[in-house]
């Protein structure tokens, strides 16, 4: 019999894996899975915290812009007498007479006042200036005109020409006008969303900030004193020094670098110095959807914004919140803190270290707001502050109507006038150049800043002429006035003025339109739907 060949049986295959196939993927999720739960959960914690390129570049931001407004606004009360007796002087040796009175006082009025005006150039120059030079370059070029304001103002006693003054701080202003936009600008589009408006906030750090400084050197004991006093006035160069050197290490604006240059290359290394090389990619992709979203939309001039129907009701709102936000009575006070203590009954010789305090209480409602801004939200802060402002001008209006009637009753004043400060400081004082910032896309927000600059700078120099004026009308009900004004304004914001906390920019833009009655808004392709209609 032929034998038949040996055939093998299949082997079937185990239904149990072997201890290698076991390790392996063991072994994979510890040195993968793990390890990308572990980066996720570091993303999360950093994220909710800037880092410390994103705060040393808010610093280096600060220090030349919105700090020289403060710090001139405040630095010029100290040595008011030495400057008036070096005008008569000046004078009395120039035509051999003495001046009369009510001609010092308006040529004093000058010197204080136009640097308004120079804020109010300034405020105008700045768009131009943030759109072809950059935010950053503009910034930096905005030093030289502070540096000159330094010269002038240097010059003045030496060479016994009180003119010098005048145009000294006209170009002060000028720094401070371009500062506050362009700055604004720069936080406002360096933070991440979540963090914008902590970050807008020490715009309103620094400012106070620099109230504070101003008021403590301007002590009689530092350099407020007749023999300083030359030096405190041209004291406007140190910010200037500090920012040429500090700046110059931080990138550009990653939006301006891709919306308006169309140069990602430089936006993602921004990106990544701003918020680190893990946590940039979110922010990229919310710059490239507004990107896609503007379709090559060139930045607008103001008469654009002023033009544009689908804008008008951020228009307004802007508008609003920055002329109240000085008509409240908070610039009253800052210009008239000695005379209004004088007539709350305050001793005259307090009265410089009580300002102090006046400065002191804003800077820590800044602190404290950008504390409670991403938390709280914008809307609470700035109503609930302004709901407190109106309170306190009641208090403020009885204690000055009854302030002979006991001992106590001028600090109970003098503590109305610092809860005042300190309810500007926790809401509008922060909030307004938030919003401000973020109710506008790229191409119209230099415009809108400056916008709302204006109106304040216009409004700053409205309240300094008015308020001696209601004063004297009304007397120890003049407040009352500002009542009024908090209470409106709180009313308008509570029903125009949406809730812009954690949104970016289109989000915002998207909520104002059942307003600005657009039918219809084209989005970034979201989930298949590209025409969202406002109207349903």
């Amino acid at each position: 019999m032929e034998k038949q060949p040996l055939v093998k049986k299949p082997v079937k295959p185990s239904m149990v894996p072997t201890r290698n196939l076991l390790l392996a993927p063991c072994a994979a999720g510890i040195g993968g899975t793990c390890e990308y739960e572990n980066t996720v959960s570091v993303m999360n914690a950093s994220t909710m915290v800037p880092t410390r390129n994103l705060i040393l570049a808010a610093c280096a931001a600060g220090i030349g812009g919105i700090f020289q407004y403060g710090y001139n606004v405040s630095v010029m009360n100290a040595p008011t007498k030495y400057i008036q007796t070096f005008i008569n002087e000046t004078l009395a040796d120039r035509y051999q007479k003495e001046v009369d009175e009510n001609t010092l006082t308006i040529i004093w009025s000058i010197i204080v006042s136009i640097f308004t005006l120079g804020g109010l150039v300034g405020s105008n120059m700045a768009g131009t200036l943030a759109v072809k030079l950059g935010r950053k370059g503009a910034l930096l070029t905005n030093n030289s005109i502070a540096l000159l304001a330094m010269v002038f103002m240097g010059i003045a006693y030496p060479s016994g020409w009180f003119e010098f003054l005048i145009i000294g701080r006209f170009l002060i202003g000028i720094n401070a006008g371009i500062g506050i936009v362009v700055q604004s600008l720069y936080l406002g589009e360096i933070a991440p969303k979540h963090l914008r408006g902590s970050m807008a906030l020490w715009s309103v750090i620094f400012f106070t900030g620099g109230i504070l400084i101003g008021q403590i050197i301007g002590l009689r004991e530092l350099l407020g004193g007749e023999k300083y006093w030359p030096i405190l006035v041209c004291s406007c160069g140190v910010p200037a020094v500090i920012q040429l050197l500090v700046l110059p290490w931080f990138p550009e604006s990653p939006r301006y670098l891709l919306i308006d240059r169309n140069n990602e290359t430089k936006c993602i290394k921004a990106l990544k110095t701003f918020h680190g090389p893990v946590n940039y990619q979110p922010e990229l992709e919310d710059i490239k959807k507004e990107m896609y979203q503007l379709n090559g939309e060139k930045t607008k001039k103001m008469w654009e914004v002023f033009t544009d129907p689908s804008e008008k009701w951020q228009l307004i709102a802007t508008i609003v919140i920055n002329a109240t936000a000085q008509f409240s009575g908070i610039d009253a006070i800052y210009f008239y803190t000695t005379y209004i203590f004088t007539v709350a009954g305050i001793p005259e010789q307090n009265i410089p270290y009580i300002t102090i305090g006046t400065g002191a209480c804003e800077c820590i409602t800044a602190l404290t707001c950008s504390l409670l801004i991403e938390y709280a939200g914008r809307r609470i802060l700035i109503i609930g502050g302004y709901m407190l402002m109106a309170f306190w001008c009641l208090v403020l209006t009885v204690t000055l109507i009854y302030k002979e009637a006991s001992p106590w009753i001028p600090y109970l004043s003098m503590a109305s006038i610092f809860a005042f400060i300190l309810s500007f400081g926790l809401g509008p004082g922060g909030i307004t150049m938030a919003l401000t910032t973020e109710m506008f896309t790229q191409p119209s927000r230099p415009a809108a800043i400056m916008i709302g600059e204006s109106v304040q700078w216009i409004s700053f120099f409205i309240i300094g002429i008015l308020f001696p004026l209601i004063m004297n009308g009304l007397s120890s009900y003049s407040f009352l006035v500002f009542f009024v004004e908090c209470s409106l304004t709180a009313t308008f914001i509570y029903f125009i003025v949406p809730e812009t906390k954690n949104k970016s920019f289109l989000e915002i833009k998207e909520q104002f339109q059942h307003l600005n009655r657009k039918n219809k808004i084209l989005l970034p392709e979201q989930n298949g739907e590209k025409v969202l209609d406002t109207d349903k």
